[in-house]
C-alpha cells in the first residue's frame, strides 16, 4: 500500500529541510558564492555606473542560476552518497512525489539564497530591488529552472562528471526560463509602461507549467537504471 502523495512530499521537504538545519552545508556555499559572485560584478562595474545599471537584472540571473546549479549538485549528491535516493525508489511511493518533495526543497533553498540576495544587492548598487512584480518574476523563474535541475540532477547524480554535466544539459533546456526572466526584470528596473514587458511574466507561467508536466511524466524513467 503506496504512502499518500501529499504525505510522502511533506516528509522529504521536512527531511531535507533538518538536515540542512543540521550541516548548513548546502545554504552556506550557495550563499557565498552568491555574494562572492556580486561582489566581483560591483568591483568589475564600479567605474562605469551607465553599464552598472544596465547590467544589474544580469548580475542577478546569472548568480541566482549558479547559485541553483551549485545547490542542485550537492542536494542530489548527498542523496546518492547517503543511499537516501535508492532507499525512496525502493520504498511504496509514488515516484513523483519524490520528483515533487525534492523539488519543492530545492525551490526553498534557491529561494532563501534570493531573499539574500535582493536587499543586498540593493544596498550594494543603490537600486531598489525589492518590488513586488520583480519578486513575482524571481519566484517564476526559480521555480522553472527548479524544476528542470531537480529532474536533470537526478540524471547526472548517476555520473562521475556530474558537477559539470548538470550546467552543461541545463543551459539549452532552461534557456527560455533564463531569457524571459531577465528581460522581465530589465524592463521592471527600467520602469517601462506595463503593457511593454507584461508578456513576459505570462510567458515564464506557461513554461514553468509545461516544465512541471514534462518533468512529471519524465521522472520515472529517468530514475530508472
Amino acid at each position: 500500500m503506496k504512502t499518500p502523495f501529499l504525505k510522502t512530499v511533506l516528509s522529504i521537504v521536512r527531511k531535507d529541510l533538518r538536515a540542512e538545519l543540521r550541516s548548513r552545508e548546502l545554504l552556506s556555499s550557495m550563499a557565498l558564492f552568491a555574494l562572492l559572485s556580486i561582489l566581483i560584478f560591483s568591483f568589475a562595474l564600479e567605474l562605469d555606473r551607465v553599464a552598472r545599471q544596465e547590467a544589474i537584472s544580469g548580475v542577478l540571473w546569472v548568480t541566482v542560476v549558479f547559485a541553483s546549479i551549485l545547490g542542485l549538485n550537492r542536494s542530489l549528491a548527498m542523496e546518492r552518497d547517503q543511499g537516501n535516493l535508492e532507499g525512496m525508489l525502493i520504498a511504496p511511493i509514488d515516484r513523483a512525489a519524490i520528483l515533487f518533495g525534492k523539488l519543492a526543497g530545492n525551490l526553498i533553498f534557491a529561494l532563501l539564497v534570493a531573499a539574500f540576495l535582493l536587499p543586498l544587492m540593493s544596498i550594494i548598487y543603490n537600486i531598489p530591488l525589492l518590488q513586488p512584480w520583480l519578486l513575482l518574476v524571481l519566484l517564476l523563474g526559480v521555480l522553472g529552472f527548479s524544476t528542470v535541475g531537480t529532474l536533470l540532477a537526478t540524471m547526472t547524480v548517476q555520473t562521475r562528471a556530474r558537477e559539470s554535466l548538470l550546467p552543461i544539459v541545463m543551459m539549452p533546456i532552461t534557456l527560455p526560463v533564463i531569457l524571459g526572466a531577465v528581460r522581465a526584470t530589465t524592463s521592471i528596473l527600467n520602469d517601462l509602461p506595463l503593457d511593454d514587458w507584461i508578456a513576459w511574466p505570462q510567458i515564464l507561467f506557461v513554461v514553468d507549467i509545461v516544465y512541471l508536466v514534462m518533468c512529471y511524466f519524465l521522472f520515472e524513467y529517468v530514475v530508472e537504471e
